[in-house]
């Protein structure tokens, strides 16, 4: 009987996820795209390693071409996402690697991931990381996140 309560009030802790996203006074937020702080509460976290341009079959999609990159990068998150259950208002991080960096370089990133955050009020605290370069010189961009499940 003692046992009862217990899996009761882990069964509620279960249920219970909450995010809460801040873009404090005093920091600038810059882009609606992002949350400046993001405190996640929850049973599972999923990482999901950096996704690249490549399609099921291991071709790179979008050779030079940053954008078409991007959006196979954001789709391949999302088949990551979706596999373990999860959705991009799961997503509380997200860090940006992309190669020899500029500021349209910058503004094509966050058009075509704001075209994924469709519908999403607080969109995930978010680092973009300019590279000298990543595992294939053709590869332009890599991706990974961080995504908090309730159970």
């Amino acid at each position: 009987m003692k046992l009862l309560p217990f899996l009761l009030l882990l069964s509620f802790f279960a249920q219970a996820q909450s995010h809460q996203f801040i873009n404090p006074t005093g920091l600038r937020n810059a882009s609606k795209s992002y949350s400046q702080v993001v405190v996640a509460t929850g049973i599972r976290t999923v990482y999901v390693s950096g996704q690249v341009a490549l399609d099921s079959t291991g071709q790179i999609v979008g050779k030079g071409d940053l954008r078409a990159q991007v959006r196979r990068v954001y789709e391949n998150l999302q088949i990551a996402l979706k596999a373990a259950g999860a959705t991009w208002a799961d997503v509380v991080k997200t860090t940006t690697f992309v190669v020899n960096t500029n500021t349209e370089k910058i503004g094509i990133v966050r058009d075509v991931r704001n075209q994924f955050y469709v519908g999403l009020t607080n969109p995930p605290a978010s680092t973009y990381i300019g590279v000298q370069g990543l595992y294939d010189p053709e590869i332009l961009v890599e991706i990974e996140a961080i995504a908090v499940l309730p159970k």
